[in-house]
C-alpha cells in the first residue's frame, strides 16, 4: 500500500534554497526521505561539489563525480559537475564524436564554463531538470519522478533560478536558447516545479528568507511554496515557571539555573522569529524542533523526515 502523496511532491522539480548554516542539506535529505517513502523515484542532487547526502541517510559510499547513486529505496543522490554536465549535453550534439573528444581535451568547455556569465548556474540547473526527463541526454539513462535540488544559499539560489531566462534573452536562437527556455518554461509551471526556503528562528536568516521570498516574487513572478523553520527550541516553561526559579534562589545551584534561563530566554527570541515570519510568509510554513544530538546522522534524519511527513500531511 503506497503511502500519502503530499502535494509539494506533486511536481518534477523542487529546488532548495536558504541561508549557509540553517540545516538546508539535512532538510534537503529528509525531503528525499520522505518522497522515496510515497514511492515516488526521487533523485536528490547537491552542488559545488558536495556529497553529504548518501552519509545522512546512512549510505557508506559517494559515487563518482557525476554518477547517479541509490542511497536507498526508490532514492538516488547525484553531484551536478557543471563542465561534465556541458560534456554529456554536449555528446547530443556535436558530431563526429571525435570532435567532442578533441573539445574535450583541448578544454574549451572548461573555457567556456569559465568566461560566460551565470554558465555554471545555468547548467547546474539545466542537468538538474534534465534528470526528470523521460528523454535523457545519455538516452540509456532514465527520468526520476522528483529531482530535489539542493540549490546555493540565499543570494546564490535566486541568482541559478535567474540564469535561464538571462540566457533565454541572449541567445535567442541556437540549442542554448533552446534549453534556457525549456527550464524557464519549467521553473515557471507552478505544477511542475516548486521553491522551499529552509530557515532557523534567527534575525538573520529570517529576514534572508523573507528577503528572498520578496525576490522570488519581483524577479520570477512566483514566491516560495513552503518555508521549513528548522531548529525551534521548546523549553515546556513560561515566565511564571521562570520567576519562581529565580526566588527559589541558593535551592539549584547557579549554572543550573543559569542554563535553564537561558535556553528559556534563547526560546522566547525564537518565537519571536517565528512569528516574523508567519507574518511574511505568502506560502505554507512548517516548524521542525531542534535535534538535540550533537551530530546529525541517519537516525536524526529519520526522526526528521517523519516529523517533516507529518506536518506535510496537514498541509494537504
Amino acid at each position: 500500500m503506497k503511502k500519502q502523496q503530499h502535494d509539494i511532491l506533486n511536481c518534477e522539480l523542487i529546488v532548495v534554497s536558504g541561508k549557509g548554516g540553517v540545516g538546508k542539506t539535512t532538510v534537503v535529505a529528509a525531503l528525499g526521505l520522505v518522497a522515496s517513502g510515497c514511492d515516488k523515484e526521487t533523485i536528490v542532487c547537491e552542488v559545488s561539489g558536495q556529497r553529504r547526502v548518501p552519509a545522512l541517510v546512512g549510505h557508506p559510499t559517494a559515487g563518482a563525480p557525476g554518477s547517479e547513486e541509490q542511497v536507498a529505496p526508490e532514492l538516488w543522490t547525484t553531484t551536478i559537475d557543471p563542465e561534465l554536465a556541458l560534456v554529456e549535453w554536449a555528446g547530443k550534439l556535436i558530431r563526429p564524436r571525435a570532435l567532442l573528444d578533441l573539445a574535450v581535451r583541448s578544454n574549451s568547455f572548461a573555457g567556456f564554463i569559465n568566461a560566460a556569465p551565470g554558465g555554471r548556474e545555468l547548467l547546474t540547473i539545466t542537468k538538474a531538470a534534465e534528470l526528470s526527463r523521460d528523454e535523457r541526454w545519455d538516452s540509456e539513462a532514465v527520468g526520476y519522478q522528483l529531482v530535489i535540488l539542493d540549490a546555493p544559499a540565499s543570494g546564490h539560489g535566486l541568482a541559478m533560478l535567474k540564469t535561464p531566462t538571462t540566457f533565454a534573452e541572449i541567445a535567442r536562437v541556437g540549442p542554448i536558447a533552446s534549453q534556457a527556455r525549456e527550464v524557464e518554461a519549467l521553473l515557471a509551471d507552478l505544477s511542475r516545479s516548486r521553491v522551499v526556503l529552509v530557515s532557523t528562528l534567527e534575525e538573520t536568516p529570517v529576514n534572508e528568507t523573507l528577503e528572498l521570498d520578496a525576490a522570488l516574487r519581483k524577479q520570477l513572478g512566483r514566491g516560495a511554496d513552503l518555508i521549513i523553520a528548522n531548529g525551534l527550541t521548546a523549553d515546556g516553561l513560561d515566565d511564571s515557571e521562570i520567576a519562581q526559579l529565580k526566588a527559589a534562589g541558593s535551592a539549584l545551584d547557579s549554572s543550573v539555573e543559569f542554563a535553564i534561563e537561558a535556553r528559556h530566554a534563547r526560546a522566547a527570541l525564537q518565537q519571536e522569529q517565528l512569528q516574523r515570519l508567519r507574518d511574511g510568509a505568502n506560502c505554507p510554513l512548517i516548524v521542525l524542533p531542534a535535534i538535540t544530538s550533537h551530530a546529525v546522522g541517519p537516525d536524526e534524519v529519520e526522526e526528521i523526515a517523519s516529523l517533516l511527513a507529518d506536518q506535510l500531511s496537514q498541509l494537504d
